[in-house]
């Protein structure tokens, strides 16, 4: 059970650079239900999402280099890139501080992820977040590959 809230982020923390990051690239076979590839740097992966906003089931399978080559030329709309930062947060947690590439290289979207429906909405975002956005579908990355441009 993926558990998260996400929240628009107006700029990049000055120190960003200092921190771990992923390179990310994602693609949508389907979206209803969603199920999604990714490569996360040298790693591949085949996803199964069901609906849902704050709290939702995914199931992650690994795939090879060549399936996901295969699988990414079937993806329906764009192609999603982007670069995903790993902030560290207290109470174990962790923020995954998403830079999108084009056509949505100037969204910023803060993830964290949750063991509890409770933990989440306990939360108290740090003060440089900005609107949070875990219940609007046109920031789901699924939305964002139809190419909507917000």
């Amino acid at each position: 059970m993926e558990i998260e809230r996400k929240f628009l982020i107006n700029e990049l923390p000055a120190d960003i650079k200092s921190y771990d990051f992923h390179m990310i690239e994602q693609g949508y076979l389907c979206t209803d239900p969603v199920v999604r590839i990714r490569r996360q740097n040298d790693e591949y992966f085949l996803t199964y999402k069901s609906k849902g906003f704050l709290m939702r089931e995914e199931v992650n399978l690994p795939l090879s280099k060549d399936a996901y080559q295969h699988l990414k030329s079937k993806v329906d709309g764009i192609i999603i890139r982007k670069i995903r930062y790993l902030l560290p947060l207290e109470d174990n947690l962790t923020i995954e501080l998403d830079a999108f590439d084009r056509p949505y290289e100037t969204l910023l979207m803060a993830e964290v992820e949750f063991n509890s429906e409770e933990e989440a909405k306990a939360f108290t975002p740090p003060h440089w977040f900005g609107e949070e956005v875990t219940t609007l579908p046109a920031y789901q990355n699924s939305t964002l590959s139809s190419g909507f441009i917000l």
